[in-house]
């Protein structure tokens, strides 16, 4: 479903993708780790055609990502961004309908509505948050109608930017056990980017671990911890001892 070639992407002398090679097959989940400042969400970014990459190619479903009708690419997108990114101004029903109340996908009204709130149900939230303000929400209820909205037009592909940042742990397991049953169930393509194993681990059918611009390891999540990649292990392990050097 996603194919990066040697893509490339510098910022003056910033050279932050320095050829990524990673294959994402349709309904498989994969989790790119690395630690802060790598480049997981320029990737991602690149994916979206938010960040015009500098070389390579980037395919979606064997398309050109970077030709054709915007809208319709995009419509075939959801994202659960790392800060929630909800609008403030909006009770959570119509966040969570956003898309669905505009552009190709419009639906009436009502039905964006019913949706938004069947929506809110499958992660665990009852039909009265609906008419709430993000600001009388919890960080793990944000949490949660962020991925209702990143649902809510059935997409094909899905991105998670640090899905459980900010959360204490027993929130962090349930917004991970969450992900992966709507993954499941709807067959969807995702692509998450973390520096939480405990996500990697409930959420990941494969791995890629991205540091100095490049793919250092990709496999299974079941062969993460016997890899004998040095990048990998230290990573996994939490090591301050290894190829990766600690910026103080």
């Amino acid at each position: 479903m996603i194919r990066l070639t040697d893509v490339k992407k510098s910022f003056s002398s910033n050279h932050v993708l320095r050829g990524i090679n990673l294959h994402v097959p349709k309904g498989e989940s994969m989790v790119v780790i690395g630690g802060s400042g790598t480049g997981k969400s320029i990737l991602i970014k690149s994916v979206l055609g938010l960040v015009t990459p500098d070389a390579g190619e980037i395919l979606v479903d064997g398309k050109d990502a970077t030709k054709g009708d915007r809208d319709a690419f995009l419509a075939r997108f959801g994202m659960l961004f790392q800060g929630g990114a909800l609008f403030d101004s909006l009770p959570v029903w119509q966040n969570v309908a956003f898309r669905l109340m505009r552009g190709s996908l419009k639906r009436p009204k009502d039905e964006a509505r019913e949706i938004a709130i069947e929506k809110l149900r499958r992660v665990g939230l009852k039909p009265d948050v609906a008419d709430r303000y993000p600001a009388e929400l919890s960080g793990g209820m944000q949490k949660r109608v962020g991925l209702a909205r990143a649902i809510a037009a059935e997409p094909e592909i899905i991105f998670f930017d640090e899905p459980t940042t900010g959360l204490d742990p027993i929130m962090s397991g349930v917004i991970n056990d969450l992900i992966r049953e709507i993954v499941v169930e709807m067959g969807a393509t995702t692509m998450t980017i973390t520096h939480d194993m405990s996500s990697v681990r409930t959420i990941a059918d494969k791995v890629a671990m991205l540091h100095d611009g490049v793919i250092q390891w990709t496999g299974p999540v079941a062969e993460m911890d016997a890899s004998g990649d040095p990048y990998l292990t230290q990573f996994v392990s939490g090591s301050a001892k290894g190829p990766i050097e600690a910026v103080r």
